[in-house]
């Protein structure tokens, strides 16, 4: 069939996708750049440096703002990232399964080296929306938990968890913020996890999120929100997990029982 080309989709089979060329065969200069760059990151590999602006326009005879433009579609599909005042070879997205592990379990699976980084712990009244997602009184003491998550020491994203003081009252004294909170509440406490709900949507980060985050404000992110429950049904936690959109992806196993599609 023309205009369809073969692309990896992670572990899975070569699947046949169109390759980026319009019906009317006329190619965006830029475009045609990112194809020809595509080409040269696969030559460097993870952590090659990449060539600067000035050349790159000189190679492909074309303007410095049209390397510009496909530069700028790599970073965001995350195979390129800045390092100092250069431009390298990104390494492969980290793979977050969409189950009730935690983001420590999923990153170890990869290799990578999980981190979290204390932005603030703090204690406030319950406001209502939240209370009626934890069944909870409005009012009564929730904890809100804030991290920056790392891997291997690069900040990929930022976790929001609300709980209740009164389930966990010395959350402040017995937790060790770097580690995992799934941990803690599992071999500490005891609490099992049952099921949880999860949305996930494509957002913008705040100036003060992309800030902590340390990307620019126009990367996608992508956004999870997850209610957790134990084996008895009650609400454990709330969590609001910003990712980013460049070095994330997310995976899950679907049944042969699934029907619907």
């Amino acid at each position: 069939m023309p205009g369809l080309g073969f692309r990896a989709c992670g572990s899975l089979t070569p699947a046949p996708i169109r390759s980026g060329i319009p019906e009317h065969g006329r190619i965006p200069k830029y475009y045609a750049v990112k194809a020809r760059i595509s080409l040269l990151l696969d030559e460097l590999g993870e952590g090659g440096l990449l060539p600067t602006e000035r050349d790159l326009a000189l190679q492909h005879e074309v303007s410095r703002e049209t390397v510009r433009q496909a530069l700028r579609e790599l970073l965001l599909e995350g195979r390129l990232r800045r390092q100092g005042r250069g431009t390298v070879v990104a390494g492969p997205k980290l793979e977050q399964p969409l189950s009730l592990a935690s983001y420590t379990e999923g990153v170890r699976r990869q290799g990578r080296r999980p981190g979290r980084h204390l932005i603030g712990l703090e204690r406030f009244p319950c406001p209502a929306p939240l209370a009626a997602e934890i069944a909870v009184a409005p009012g009564e003491p929730v904890w809100h938990l804030e991290r920056v998550l790392l891997a291997d020491d690069e900040r990929v994203g930022l976790e929001s968890t609300y709980v209740t003081v009164a389930r966990l009252p010395r959350l402040d004294t017995e937790f060790d913020p770097d580690s995992s909170f799934y941990g803690y509440l599992r071999e500490r406490l005891g609490i099992a996890f049952g099921d949880a709900d999860e949305r996930i949507e494509t957002v913008l980060a705040t100036p003060r999120e992309a800030l902590l985050i340390g990307t620019p404000p126009a990367l996608p992110m992508l956004l999870l929100h997850r209610l957790s429950r134990d084996t008895e049904g009650r609400p454990v936690e709330r969590v609001r997990t910003l990712f980013r959109g460049d070095r994330f992806s997310f995976t899950t196993h679907l049944g042969g029982g699934d029907e619907g599609r």
